[in-house]
């Protein structure tokens, strides 16, 4: 279990990130079309897991916006990003801010990828919701990098998490 804050207030998941080295746990979350993908689908090239707890918050969809950025620039990087925001609200939201260089994953169906990589919050108003976190992977699932955000309500550090899939 981790200790992470929201609005100060400590708050808890249920584990913690995989580890660098480690395998990245293989998972089924539900894309825009409402098609189940899997990270197995994406073997074979660097992938960027941005987990948030909602892409309708500021810090998210700022957040969206400089992975989608860098996403452009670095062709060769996958850009995912996860939440429990439905299909729907994601496909809007990506239009609305011209986001065409991440691919938005729902956890609508299954919380379990959020069990898997430990960011799953038990507590706190946020029960429910994943926390804020990145994984950076090789093209073998490896992961890279790491970073549960230690307050939700600010931002990854963009540039390690970038710097590890370069």
């Amino acid at each position: 279990m981790a200790t992470v804050k929201f609005k100060g207030a400590p708050i808890h998941t249920n584990g913690e990130l995989p580890a660098v080295g480690s395998k990245a746990p293989d998972f089924t979350l539900t894309d825009g079309d409402l098609k189940d993908r899997s990270l197995k689908e994406f073997i074979g090239k660097r992938v960027l897991i941005s987990i948030v707890p909602s892409l309708d918050t500021g810090t998210c969809a700022l957040s969206a916006k400089k992975f989608n950025d860098a996403a452009k620039n670095n062709p060769h990087i996958v850009v995912l990003f996860a939440s429990a925001d439905l299909p729907f609200a994601q496909k809007r939201m990506c239009t609305a801010d011209n986001l065409e260089n991440i691919a938005t994953l729902s956890m609508m169906r299954s919380k379990d990828f959020a069990t898997k990589y430990g960011v799953l919050i038990t507590d706190g108003p946020l029960a429910g919701l994943a926390a804020r976190a990145v994984v950076a992977l090789d093209e073998n699932a490896n992961v890279l990098y790491t970073e549960l955000v230690d307050e939700i309500t600010q931002e990854p550090n963009y540039t390690k998490a970038l710097e590890a899939l370069l």
